[in-house]
């Protein structure tokens, strides 16, 4: 496998990302964007990381890691722009200067902020997304997953502290989502100290997952 790491200049820090491929012949991209204390090494992203290289994709990670002290002054909205920012020139870096004609984004917590901003993007009108515990109380990601016309796939539970019942409910009115209420489910997507349990849930959503991307 061939793994290519860099970073790019942020609005206010360094910004890590890697490009990992398994193919000669890449089916095309697939773009993660992690949550905040949930890197890409949690399982919600690691393990789709290893059937997307399976399945001959290309995944590239934006490794952001915002801590503190560097972000302590400035409002919600400021540090909203910022992230999907940082991953709009990340994105500039790897994607303006490939010949990738097929993407997925993938997204967990907090980047689905920035995946919400990225799917108006003309490079990925015909993206599928993978929306894993999305921040629906935030009016731009509830409206990018209302709106939106790429094919898609969500998971959330509903002890997830940004479920929204009523929003989610509103989801089901575009045809291009998947929905998935995981009953018991927290926003590591785990049942509460429930190890057994969980590790079900994770299977389940794994078999979800994996079906979709077969499908591309």
């Amino acid at each position: 496998m061939n793994v290519t790491s860099s970073s790019i200049k942020g609005m206010k820090v360094e910004v890590p990302y890697r490009l990992l491929s398994n193919s000669d012949n890449p089916k095309g991209l697939a773009i993660f964007f992690p949550g905040m204390g949930y890197t890409v090494m949690g399982p919600l992203l690691h393990y789709p990381t290893g059937m997307f290289l399976n399945e001959e994709w290309d995944v590239l990670q934006i490794n952001y890691e915002y801590k503190s002290e560097e972000v302590k002054d400035l409002t919600d909205e400021e540090f909203d722009k910022m992230v999907v920012n940082d991953c709009n020139k990340v994105i500039d870096t790897v994607v303006e200067t490939s010949g990738y004609g097929s993407y997925f984004l993938v997204a967990k917590s907090i980047g689905t902020i920035p995946m919400s901003a990225e799917l108006q993007r003309p490079a990925f009108k015909d993206a599928r997304a993978i929306w894993l515990t999305p921040l629906l109380n935030e009016q731009t990601v509830h409206g990018s997953m209302m709106n939106s016309r790429q094919k898609a796939i969500c998971f959330i539970g509903d002890q997830d502290h940004h479920y929204n019942q009523q929003r989610f409910n509103e989801l089901t009115k575009n045809p291009n989502l998947q929905l998935h209420l995981i009953p018991g489910a927290n926003h590591s997507l785990e049942q509460n100290f429930r190890v057994l349990e969980s590790i079900n849930t994770h299977r389940t959503i794994m078999s979800q997952i994996e079906s979709f991307i077969k499908k591309a």
